[in-house]
């Protein structure tokens, strides 16, 4: 390490964010994850053996992935090289090959190539590093807060260890406040602190299993907070709430977290929980989901979860998507919660969409059938001598407003029945008139004469 090194290293330990001052120096120092690097498992004895294959981990935010990977840097006899997937591009990746190839020939020493962020980078870049996390030019760690599933090209997963990390529990993230209040060397413990219990019960409850943000927000409650006349810095509840602010939800608009998200919105209004409704509901907005995507999946819902059970859901499912274009956020929030709770609390059917689907195979595999003539246009000249129209009966001069005619095509007539309405809510009155339909048909028949109207 050369003196310019040694001096940028020096800075950044005094100067960096808390929470980077505050990594873990080996394993033992190592907060949470104790179901892959506890005593024993299997990661925690390939870091301590340096004997580690490709590796992909997965979690949200400030559970320690990125601190892991320091821990494997200090410990590794191999190269170490990070990369940050937000800023790094195949240049820097054929800069790493080479280099590493060069150190593999010339040293026999592995490199272990650290990407954070894995998921920002596109195919193209994924399938730039593959051949060489295969033939082992390189051992991959790739960190991120998506699912690799979804997120990874499946061939770097499959050629990966998957490990998932999990948020830190409240007791893991005050142990880490604690700790950086002790230290001395890379913490706060050259200032003299007092952190109310409320003060310290915020910051960990809010971080929500994030121990950077904890850590960042302490620093920020402790640094800009003058010493009382006895040299103390006290923190208080209303200091804590000022320092931590409104917490970052983990939620990716492009990621799992979103499709998650709105799946769990959507279950809740399918299975009438109008709290979960407005759980997620109000999680999807907190993190900035585009309100217009809420509102069309309400109106996607309303139509197929609801349906016919109460026409009127999707009446106000349209009238709150058009509320948010009308009058935006923050106050479009409101009528959108009307619609949810509207939508999770009304009777619900799902037979108009049972019904389109079947109708939709139906015409997607079955033979199309002709028009029945009766029901053919027959106001352009030369139509009465095709015969269209002829036998058709108008509806209304009859009892009723009903008659009996054949509206589909031949080869299904009598062979299909789409639309089968529920016993729930307004569907009720539905199948009874159907019903009544039904038998009308059966013990009359088509035998009234046509009145010639088209």
């Amino acid at each position: 390490m050369d003196l310019f090194e040694a001096s940028r290293q020096e800075q950044l330990r005094t100067e960096a964010p808390l929470a980077m001052r505050m990594r873990p120096r080996n394993l033992d120092e190592f907060l949470g994850q104790e179901h892959i690097i506890g005593p024993g498992k299997v990661l925690r004895r390939a870091i301590e053996s340096d004997r580690l294959s490709s590796l992909i981990f997965h979690g949200p935010p400030g559970c320690g992935k990125t601190a892991l990977a320091a821990v494997i840097a200090r410990r590794t006899k191999a190269h170490f090289e990070q990369l940050n997937a937000v800023t790094s591009g195949v240049a820097d990746l054929r800069r790493v090959i080479k280099e590493a190839r060069e150190r593999q020939g010339m040293y026999g020493r592995k490199t272990i190539l650290f990407i954070d962020e894995i998921h920002r980078f596109n195919k193209a870049q994924q399938d730039a590093l593959l051949p060489y996390v295969e033939d082992g030019t390189v051992i991959l760690i790739g960190a991120t807060t998506e699912n690799p599933y979804f997120e990874v090209n499946p061939p770097l997963v499959s050629r990966s260890r998957v490990f998932a990390f999990k948020a830190l529990t409240e007791e893991q993230v005050k142990k880490a406040l604690r700790r950086a209040l002790e230290d001395r060397e890379r913490g706060l413990g050259k200032y003299r602190v007092q952190v109310d219990q409320e003060a310290m019960d915020h910051l960990v409850r809010v971080a929500n299993g994030d121990a950077r943000s904890a850590l960042n927000a302490l620093e920020l409650a402790v640094t800009t907070t003058e010493p009382g006349e006895d040299g103390v810095r006290r923190i208080t509840l209303e200091v804590a709430v000022d320092s931590i602010q409104k917490r970052a939800i983990r939620y990716d608009k492009d990621g799992d977290a979103h499709y998650d998200t709105i799946s769990a919105f959507i279950k809740s209004m399918r299975g009438s929980d109008p709290d979960a409704t407005l759980y997620w509901l109000a999680r999807m907005l907190y993190a900035g989901e585009d309100p217009r995507f809420i509102a069309r999946r309400m109106v996607i819902h309303a139509a197929e979860d609801v349906g016919l059970a109460d026409p009127q859901a999707l009446v106000v499912a349209v009238a709150a998507a058009q509320a948010v274009e009308y009058v935006g956020l923050p106050e479009a929030r409101i009528p959108m919660a009307q619609a949810a709770i509207y939508i999770a609390t009304a009777p619900k059917s799902n037979s108009v969409y049972r019904g389109i689907e079947a109708a939709m195979k139906d015409v997607g595999e079955k033979r199309t059938g002709d028009v029945p003539l009766h029901l053919r246009d027959s106001h352009y000249k030369g139509a009465a001598k095709l015969g269209h129209g002829k036998g058709y009966r108008y509806p209304h001069d009859y009892p009723g407003n009903w008659v009996d005619q054949p509206y589909l095509p031949k080869n299904l007539q009598g062979k299909v029945r789409y639309y089968q309405p529920s016993c729930n809510g307004y569907e009720r009155e539905l199948r009874q008139r159907l019903d009544r339909i039904s038998k009308t048909r059966v013990e009359t028949g088509p035998k009234e004469k046509p009145t010639g109207k088209g």
